[in-house]
C-alpha cells in the first residue's frame, strides 16, 4: 500500500470516529453535562496529555520545551486557530442545533469542502488549480451527503438564526483548514495541535462569563452526572476523538492538501448513521446506501488531480 492511500485510510478512520462523537455527545447530554462542559473537559483532557507527552519526549532527549512561536504574527495565527477549529466552532454548531433541526445543521457544516475548494481557488490561485473533474466529484459527493442526511425526507425547515449559525460552524471548519494547512508547514504537528487545544480552551472562557450557570455547572458539577459510562465518554472523546484525531488531521492536511483532506468530512453523517444503528438501533434505509454510493465516487474523482501529480513527481 502507497503512502498516498495510506493516508487516506487514515482520514477515513478519522472522519469515523468524529462521526462517532455525536451519538456519545448525545448520550453525555442525556446524562446532565452541557455542550459547553462536553467541549472543555475533552479539550482538558486533550492538552494535558499533549502537554506532558511533550515534556517527557524532552526531557528525554535533552531538547528545549516550546511554548510560543517564533513570531507574534504565529503566535495570533495559533489563537486564531484554537478560535476556528475550537471554541467558536464547537459552539456555533451545537448552538445551531437550538434554533434549528440536527438535518438542517448537518447540511451547512458538511458542506464545508465546497468552501475550502472555494477559497483555495481563490487564495492559492497558482498553487491550487482544480479541474472540471474535480469540481463535478465534489459536487456528486456534496449530494451524496446530503441524501444520506435527508434520508428520504427531503423537508428542509429554514431558520435564519440557526442556519447562520450552522454556516458560521461550515466557516469556521475551513478558516481551520486553511490555518493548518499553512502552520504546519512551519511548526510541527504536535505543537500546532498543542495550540489549538491551548487556545480553544482560552477562549471558552468568555464564553463561561456572559453564561454564568454555565460556569457554575462546570465547577461545581453534580457528581451524579459522572458515572462510569459518562468518564468513559468523556475519555473516548477527549483521548480518541481529540487529542488522536486533531493529530492525526493534521498530518492530513499536510501530506494531501486541505481540499482532499476536508472531502472526508462528507462521509462524517454516514459514520454518524452507522454508530446510531449500532449503539442506538437506528434504521439504515436504502438512501443511506445511494448516498454512500455518491459520496466514494465523488471523492475519487476529487481525488484524481493529486495521484495524477504524484505520479508526475516521480518521473
Amino acid at each position: 500500500m502507497s503512502r498516498h492511500y495510506l493516508y487516506h485510510m487514515v482520514a477515513f478512520l478519522t472522519v469515523v470516529i468524529w462521526g462517532s462523537t455525536f451519538v456519545f455527545t448525545k448520550m453525555l447530554l442525556q446524562a446532565g453535562l452541557s455542550p459547553a462542559q462536553i467541549f472543555t473537559l475533552r479539550f482538558i483532557i486533550a492538552y494535558v496529555l499533549l502537554f506532558a507527552y511533550e515534556l517527557f519526549v524532552c526531557y528525554f532527549k535533552s531538547q528545549t520545551y516550546s511554548l510560543k512561536s517564533q513570531t507574534l504574527k504565529d503566535e495570533l495565527l495559533m489563537v486564531a486557530l484554537g478560535v476556528m477549529g475550537g471554541s467558536v466552532y464547537f459552539l456555533a454548531e451545537n448552538a445551531a442545533m437550538l434554533y434549528t433541526t440536527a438535518t438542517n445543521t448537518s447540511l451547512i457544516v458538511c458542506s464545508c469542502p465546497l468552501f475550502t475548494m472555494l477559497l483555495m481557488a481563490l487564495v492559492c490561485r497558482k498553487s491550487e488549480r482544480f479541474t472540471k473533474t474535480q469540481v463535478f466529484g465534489s459536487l456528486l459527493a456534496c449530494t451524496g451527503m446530503a441524501v444520506v442526511v435527508l434520508n428520504g425526507h427531503f423537508v428542509l425547515h429554514l431558520s435564519p438564526i440557526g442556519d447562520l449559525l450552522a454556516f458560521a460552524a461550515c466557516l469556521c471548519w475551513v478558516a481551520y483548514s486553511l490555518l493548518t494547512k499553512r502552520l504546519i508547514g512551519t511548526y510541527s504537528i504536535i505543537f500546532v495541535t498543542r495550540k489549538l487545544f491551548f487556545y480553544g480552551l482560552l477562549t471558552i472562557i468568555p464564553y463561561y462569563i456572559c453564561c454564568p450557570d454555565e460556569a457554575r455547572m462546570f465547577l461545581a458539577p453534580s457528581t451524579a452526572h459522572f458515572t462510569l459510562p459518562t468518564i468513559f465518554n468523556l475519555l473516548y472523546l477527549g483521548v480518541v476523538a481529540s487529542l488522536l484525531c486533531f493529530l492525526v488531521w493534521n498530518m492530513v492536511i499536510k501530506k494531501l492538501g486541505a481540499v482532499v483532506a476536508t472531502n472526508w468530512v462528507y462521509l462524517n453523517p454516514l459514520s454518524t448513521i452507522l454508530f446510531a444503528w449500532w449503539l442506538l438501533n437506528e434504521q439504515i434505509t436504502p438512501w443511506l446506501l445511494l448516498g454512500t454510493a455518491f459520496i466514494l465516487i465523488g471523492m475519487y474523482l476529487c481525488d484524481r488531480k493529486s495521484k495524477v501529480e504524484a505520479q508526475r513527481s516521480k518521473v
